[in-house]
């Protein structure tokens, strides 16, 4: 009596495939709603809200200031999957109105 261990490898795989797959539909369908030109950031200290911003705001030096504070708190690799900036909420809607304005 030999066990088939190809069925359990298999399985296996198309478990794999199946739970890749659901994450890639997920990352799909939150970007979907990004138009060309922009991208997504959460924002808070506890409760994170997300945002869709300009990547215009990138070159802007106030807005450099806050990724290099997400970059000291949280790295590169965070479990939110996208950029997460630690400031109030509050504080950010300022930071972009005004950004909007130049």
């Amino acid at each position: 009596m030999a066990i088939r261990m190809p069925r359990i490898i298999h399985a296996k795989q198309i478990l794999r495939r199946s739970s890749s797959l659901k994450a890639n539909q997920e990352a799909l369908l939150s970007a979907i709603d990004v138009p060309k030109g922009h991208f997504a950031v959460y924002v808070g200290e506890s409760e994170k809200k997300r945002f869709v911003i300009p990547i215009s705001y990138l070159n802007q030096p106030s807005f450099q200031d806050l990724l290099s504070q997400a970059e000291e708190e949280f790295g590169f690799d965070h479990p939110m999957g996208g950029l997460t900036i630690p400031c109030r909420q509050d504080i950010f809607i300022d930071l972009t109105s005004r950004l909007g304005r130049s």
